[in-house]
């Protein structure tokens, strides 16, 4: 397993000033909530709801919390509501290299080198890479020095013209599947690096459909497949990608781990002879 140093961590979207009210009023916007719904989710009124958006009525501790919870508000933009109503933030956050997150380190560990030879990485909230198993640093092999400095950032290895992007077989495809996914998180997260990076990563050029499509699939997978030129051969891989249950600390909560699981027998096959 390789550890890999990261960079910033995503800043709070919370702009200066505001009140708690407005603020919880444009995550239940953004959530497609109304007043009334998420007033019955929180075992409140709709009338408090309102109280609380327009300033009328401070909402305690325990309420912010649980309007949160029924957002889905991600764990950082909690503390900043928090804040925003007058009260200390909940959650830490806690570096990484912390010995206090030395177990879960090792758990991460642990889980990735055991899912060698297949690639397995971890990530943070910006997609920079924080660890990373042998499976991973051999498709990465020959990639340009530049592009591997610190931190190191898996949608730009990804999709940059000099990264893994020439050898990706069905690179519209998969390109098009992190751009959404991309997106998907910005609407939850509302974080403006992620926002910066996927508009530099879908800036970067595509060539012509001709020159990176491969031939067609003969089996139709139930998953997209990341198809990838390595050594000769074209090597398929479907993504998976988890995160911890109910995380009750900033670095923790935004860490995943994605892990690529061979699409077809010929991929498993070589893989696993790497082993032997």
């Amino acid at each position: 397993m390789t550890t890999v140093a990261t960079g910033t961590t995503a800043s709070s979207p919370t702009p200066a000033g505001q009140g708690v009210g407005p603020l919880l009023r444009a995550w239940r916007e953004q959530r497609r909530v109304s007043q009334l719904e998420l007033a019955l989710r929180a075992d409140s009124s709709a009338r408090h709801i309102s109280f609380i958006e327009t300033g009328r009525s401070r909402p305690s501790e325990e309420m912010v919390l649980r309007l949160a919870e029924h957002l889905d508000v991600p764990v950082r933009e909690r503390n900043a509501l928090l804040l925003a109503a007058g009260y200390a933030p909940r959650y830490p956050e806690t570096p990484l290299d912390d010995p206090a997150l030395g177990a879960l380190r090792e758990g991460i560990e642990r889980l990735i080198q055991g899912y060698e030879p297949y690639p397995a990485l971890v990530v943070d909230a910006t997609y920079h890479v924080v660890a990373a198993n042998q499976g991973i640093l051999m498709l990465l092999d020959g990639i340009p020095e530049h592009l591997l400095a610190p931190p190191l950032n898996a949608m730009r290895l990804t999709l940059h013209p000099e990264g893994l992007a020439p050898r990706i077989r069905n690179l519209r495809e998969w390109r098009g599947h992190l751009l959404d996914q991309m997106g998907r998180q910005i609407a939850l997260h509302r974080s403006e690096p992620l926002r910066k990076l996927y508009e530099e990563v879908a800036a970067y050029p595509v060539p012509e459909a001709e020159t990176v499509a491969g031939p067609a699939e003969p089996v139709p997978h139930l998953a997209l497949p990341m198809r990838i030129e390595h050594e000769g051969r074209t090597l398929s891989f479907i993504s998976s990608i988890s995160t911890f249950n109910t995380p009750m600390d900033v670095t923790v909560a935004e860490l995943a781990i994605e892990t690529f699981l061979p699409a077809d027998p010929a991929t498993a096959k070589y893989l696993q002879s790497l082993l032997s």
